[in-house]
């Protein structure tokens, strides 16, 4: 037993440090743990930039922390292109550096990053100028829109320090170099916790800048990160090296991008407005059903970051041995990544089968909302092993650049039966939020047996990128 604790931190702390590893060679079950140790940490350290900014503009006003959830939300189309262009650029970028092709994953990088400036640009100006009317249309208030209207503004003209985050970090990972998307976003949330207090309160020479101090500090961090993203990629500290002669348009491989990415930006934004419906159902219940939603549904998505992790290191793998005309390696990889997912996200379960009420017991002791968050929890996670091959089929395609199935399935799945079935359940049937809670775990496992079929096609591993 030693001496496997022993063997498994070693290859964690070759992960964190980043590896020099030929990831198209050798044992794939290493290779995984390599890739999503870094991944994991990754999503963790992009969710703290939200929570840092709740945590010090909560100390401002009510209104200020109101129009950082409002500006979220309108911020969520950025964040679905961002991933969307991640997609596209991860897929070429993998395929290449699988096929030995540096020069080919740089153009790949290049293109998919001026795609992100063309797209980042139009959302900065389009937003800054309109802000004041998003926020009226999002149900701002005057008080709102008085004291806290900088905010959206800066965050509109800032949106390319997200987007190129994202992106960047894709081309990373793409390479096999996802500690180096990690610790860029290490840097980038050391700053924004540095600075954002002193832009807020106004400590010492800066400025007091209210919620706006906040948009800054988080570009400033954001930004700094971006920085430090171009220069590993020019200065050679990547496997993605950056040449001058590399900055030029070349739109064969900029339609190979951007056609992977539009497909992929529907893909994200199928699944992540389906929510908009289950939470439009559940709203029908009251402000305790929707309160126990929320608490329940920002638990399960925390709880399964280590399966993205493990997803977007299959991916990677897939894309990789692909490029390498090793299908069998890449089929392999896929199933291996679903196995431990499934040990994982089983193992989570289990916890919160068992011990649901004294998890949500943390966010409220309201009986009526910690009932409705105790059963979503209970109810959803009996789906996770079903959840846990679902994300992992479907990030592979995307990995082998077929990123049009995974739309269908999601389309299928989240909008042409979970969003009616959960009505049906729900109201129809009178069953109430349990009955939505019930079909997201029907979804899941739809979603991971159709896509498990369709995977055992072998379709995927003739995709050209």
């Amino acid at each position: 037993m030693g001496r496997v604790m022993k063997r498994w931190w070693s290859l964690f702390t070759e992960a964190v440090r980043g590896s020099e590893r030929d990831y198209t060679v050798g044992p794939v079950g290493p290779a995984l743990v390599m890739l999503s140790v870094p991944m994991v940490l990754e999503m963790a350290m992009e969710s703290l930039f939200a929570v840092v900014d709740v945590f010090y503009v909560s100390r401002v006003s009510a209104d200020a922390v109101a129009t950082v959830g409002v500006t979220e939300s309108m911020l969520t189309i950025v964040y679905t292109v961002a991933m969307g262009l991640g997609i596209g650029a991860m897929a070429v970028v993998s395929r290449r550096v699988g096929e030995k092709d540096p020069e080919g994953a740089a153009q790949a990088a290049v293109q998919a990053i001026a795609l992100g400036i063309i797209v980042a640009t139009a959302v900065g100006v389009l937003g800054y100028v309109n802000a004041e009317r998003l926020l009226r249309a999002m149900g701002a208030t005057e008080s709102m829109i008085r004291s806290s209207l900088g905010y959206t503004e800066v965050m509109f003209l800032g949106n390319a320090t997200v987007t190129l985050l994202f992106l960047n970090n894709a081309v990373f990972r793409g390479a096999g170099d996802p500690a180096i998307a990690m610790r860029m976003l290490w840097l980038g949330n050391i700053i924004n916790i540095i600075v954002c207090p002193f832009l807020i309160f106004g400590i010492g020479p800066f400025p007091a800048m209210g919620v706006t101090g906040a948009a800054v500090g988080t570009n400033i961090g954001r930004g700094t990160a971006v920085a430090m993203q171009l220069w590993m990629m020019f200065s050679g500290r990547s496997r993605v090296h950056l040449r001058v002669r590399h900055l030029r348009v070349v739109p064969s491989v900029m339609w190979s991008v951007c056609r992977l990415s539009g497909s992929g930006f529907l893909q994200i934004l199928i699944d992540t407005s389906s929510y908009i419906g289950l939470v439009r159902i559940i709203s029908t219940f009251g402000s305790d059903a929707l309160a126990g939603y929320t608490i329940g549904i920002r638990t399960v998505i925390f709880a399964i970051l280590p399966a993205w992790g493990l997803s977007n290191a299959a991916a990677t793998m897939v894309g990789q041995a692909l490029g390498a005309k090793d299908p069998e390696r890449a089929e392999r990889s896929v199933w291996t990544a679903g196995k431990y997912n499934a040990i994982v996200l089983g193992a989570v379960s289990v916890v919160f089968i068992m011990f649901a009420p004294s998890i949500v017991s943390i966010y409220t002791t309201d009986p009526n909302v910690a009932a409705y968050a105790t059963d979503c929890l209970r109810i959803v996670s009996t789906g996770f092993v079903f959840f846990a091959y679902g994300l992992v089929f479907t990030q592979s395609f995307n990995g082998a650049g077929d990123t049009w199935t995974p739309t269908w399935i999601n389309l299928a799945c989240f909008w042409v039966v979970q969003i009616p079935l959960a009505w049906l359940l729900a109201i129809r049937f009178g069953m109430g939020p349990q009955g939505v809670f019930i079909v997201m775990t029907f979804a899941f496992s739809m979603l991971a047996i159709v896509s498990g079929v369709i995977f055992r096609q072998g379709w995927w591993k003739t995709r050209m990128v």
